[in-house]
């Protein structure tokens, strides 16, 4: 303890060298968890918005991810309904949600174009969708819709290029399983934004049982099974792939190309931000030791007279680059919290990310382990420059050192 006192006292008899050393240790601890907590953020928001996406599992035809489709649902799931019962049974899976994927062209009578649809169950597939599914106009469909009025929901870029409003008719023409062409008058039930405009552009939503009649087919592509938590993904995954081994299996993070993405370049720009911080609190504090370690030379030379080990003194040193990791972490997480804070309540907008039209709030959300993270690193950074910088004083020849002016 006695030993900690001394180290505090030798600090603070330069309090504005060590106070800016403080404090650019903190400014480094905080910057490196904003930062990272924005990352995190990020991951979290793009990891629900594929999981809702998709599905956190997705189950199909054993050639669907794999082979392409001579014609539409080969690889289709017969008799799903009995197999989707079963999976929703499992008291980890929130929905099991069929779908189909199919392609064709839709046209306003003047005008057609090539889309990318849907087939979706309506009763839970909106559900699940939540706020990344933003409808502009109209409203979702209906798991209530009749079968002689078929409804459709359009992708906002879409209905522009159409010219389509709410409740204008469209025609859907696309290829049947049999390779047949099969055509279908439905009408604008609402428009909607994903974000993304190479999606907007082509995506169309129609009810399952309205993708069925105009494929001609009872089949579907897949089952979209929603966990009750995304942590359980590869858990049931595994149990799920023993126990249905006949079937296709992916996890959403096999289909999450924009979240991969997104991670590993945020991952190179924090990493090289986070090594840049840890340069520049490390340089600081070697700097800061090693400027007092020459101004107490022969201080250091009458201690070595006495009979001080050079171990001692440099432990004094040592203890003083603690005490600046210490509080300068202290500081930093504070600041750091409070600034999450801060920015959560101050919804801010951030500018839409590349490829998307939509902006999104600025959160901060800093996991607990970061802050541990952070703090280790500051105390481990300061330490470790207060030893090197006073190690080679400490071992001066006393005559020398007693000498220095």
């Amino acid at each position: 303890m006695k030993w900690l006192k001394l180290a505090i006292k030798n600090l603070l008899r330069n309090r504005r060298r060590a106070f800016v050393t403080v404090l650019i240790t903190a400014v480094g601890v905080s910057a490196i968890l904003i930062g990272g907590g924005f990352a995190n953020f990020t991951y979290l928001s793009l990891k629900e918005m594929a999981a809702r996406s998709s599905g956190h599992l997705i189950v199909a035809h054993p050639n669907y991810f794999d082979k392409e489709e001579n014609t539409p649902m080969e690889f289709g799931l017969q008799g799903y309904q009995a197999l989707a019962k079963t999976l929703k049974s499992d008291p980890d899976v929130r929905y099991a949600i069929a779908r189909i994927n199919f392609s064709g062209l839709i046209s306003n009578g003047e005008k057609s174009t090539i889309f990318m649809g849907a087939g979706v169950d309506a009763k839970y597939e909106f559900k699940v969708k939540g706020p990344f599914l933003d409808v502009g106009s109209g409203s979702v469909l209906s798991k209530r819709e009749r079968e002689d009025d078929p409804k459709i929901m359009l992708g906002v870029d879409l209905a522009k290029s159409l010219s389509a409003k709410v409740n204008d008719s469209l025609t859907l023409m696309s290829t049947t399983v049999d390779g047949g062409l099969n055509a279908m008058d439905v009408t604008v039930q609402g428009i909607f934004s994903t974000g993304m405009p190479e999606v907007d552009k082509r995506s169309i939503i129609v009810n399952i049982n309205t993708a069925q009649s105009l494929l001609v087919t009872d089949k579907v592509s897949s089952i979209a099974l929603h966990l009750r938590e995304t942590e359980a993904t590869f858990k049931k995954y595994d149990q799920f792939t023993a126990q249905y081994p006949e079937l296709a299996w992916e996890t959403w993070l096999d289909q999450a190309f924009l979240y991969k993405g997104v991670k590993n370049l945020y991952n190179r720009i924090f990493g090289l931000l986070g090594f840049i911080i840890v340069m520049m609190v490390f340089f600081s504090i070697y700097n800061t030791v090693n400027m007092s370690v020459v101004e107490r030379t022969r201080e250091i030379g009458t201690l070595r007279a006495i009979g001080t080990y050079t171990h001692e003194i440099t432990r004094n040193f040592v203890l003083e680059g603690m005490v600046i990791g210490v509080v300068g972490a202290t500081i930093g997480i504070t600041f750091a919290a409070l600034a999450s804070l801060g920015l959560s309540l101050a919804e801010i907008q951030m500018p839409p990310p590349p490829g998307q039209t939509n902006g999104y709030p600025l959160f901060i959300a800093i996991p607990a382990n970061l802050y541990l993270i952070a703090a280790a690193m500051s105390l481990f950074i300061c330490t470790l420059a207060a030893w090197l910088s006073s190690s080679k004083a400490a071992k001066k020849p006393i005559v020398g050192a007693l000498s220095h002016v």
